[in-house]
């Protein structure tokens, strides 16, 4: 059980430490789309919601303090896509053609919290490059909130479907027993 335990652990760790990477190459080239949630998705999608949220945890704090202050605040964001992530990979919603939807039920929870963390908090300019989207809806006459929604929920799907892409690319890979040891499964 022990030996359990801690593979997940180093597994859910790694992840973290791969969407801390992505995280950080979006923060230097200011692209519009976070790269944030590809361990987010794949810890969630070998080991479980729990674990997909320990991962988003793990790397908003670590980027939090290392490189972008914004990313211990939308840690919740983090936390509920995987949360989200670790139930919809349990269904067959990322199979083929349904991985759009998938990935559309992946991103609207996160998109709401995120959006409403980016207007209340701060005032919709943070650290992404789409935040000079958000102050162009805003001045073409749109609220807000419904600008840092509109520009999240693109900009996260783009973000999550490239990361689901990712995920279940890599996981193809794998072989049963090979999904079975980073479990922390038999030897």
């Amino acid at each position: 059980m022990k030996r359990q335990s801690t593979m997940r652990m180093a597994v859910a760790a790694f992840c973290a430490a791969v969407n801390f990477s992505g995280a950080y190459i979006a923060l230097c080239l200011k692209l519009p789309v976070c790269l944030d949630s590809i361990g987010t998705l794949l810890a969630a999608a070998l080991l479980g919601p729990w674990y997909g949220m320990a991962a988003a945890m793990g790397s908003a704090f670590l980027s939090g303090v290392t490189s972008d202050i914004y990313a211990l605040y939308f840690m919740p964001a983090g936390m509920i896509t995987g949360i989200t992530a670790g139930l919809l990979f349990k269904t067959r919603l990322f199979k083929g053609r349904r991985t759009a939807v998938g990935t559309a039920l992946l991103t609207l929870p996160g998109s709401l919290v995120g959006a409403v963390i980016s207007a209340f908090v701060f005032g919709g300019v943070t650290s992404s490059g789409s935040s000079i989207l958000v102050q162009l809806f805003c001045r073409l006459g749109c609220g807000l909130v419904a600008s840092a929604f509109a520009v999240q929920i693109i900009t996260d799907y783009a973000d999550r479907f490239i990361s689901a892409a990712l995920v279940l690319s890599f996981l193809s890979y794998l072989t049963e027993e090979m999904k079975m040891r980073l479990r922390g499964g038999h030897d």
